[in-house]
This record gives C-alpha cells, sequence and structure tokens, in this order.
C-alpha cells in the first residue's frame, strides 16, 4: 500500500468493516479493505483505508455514525 493510503478503521469482524465502508462510500470516499487476519488462528484485524486527503472527513463521519 502507497503512502497516499492511511487506515481510519479496524476490527476482527468483517461485516463491520464492510458497513463502514458502505457508509464512507455513500458519502462519496473511496476505501480499501486490507485483511490481515490469520485464517488459521484467527487473530488480528480487518483494517480499512481511505486516501491520505479524505483521512479527517472519513474519521469524522465514523464518529458521527457511531460505526
Amino acid at each position: 500500500m502507497t503512502d497516499n493510503w492511511k487506515k481510519v478503521y479496524s476490527n476482527t469482524l468483517q461485516h463491520k468493516v464492510e458497513i463502514v465502508q458502505a457508509v464512507l462510500k455513500d458519502q462519496d470516499i473511496a476505501s480499501v479493505i486490507m485483511n490481515k487476519k490469520d485464517s488459521a488462528y484467527l487473530f488480528g484485524e480487518i483494517e480499512l483505508y481511505v486516501q491520505a486527503d479524505n483521512v479527517l472527513k472519513a474519521k469524522q463521519i465514523i464518529k458521527k455514525e457511531a460505526l
């Protein structure tokens, strides 16, 4: 991942990350999910990244929506 993408959200549950991604998409914010969960032992997190210029807006939306 390049320096232009920043993590704005992470969770251990895939569906919660996908809900946040959908909310950001509704606000015209592109995002990428990176699954860093170990498939054998099920530890780690699934992370959501947005472009650097959308970080503040994305975090405000996440906080406002209480996601």
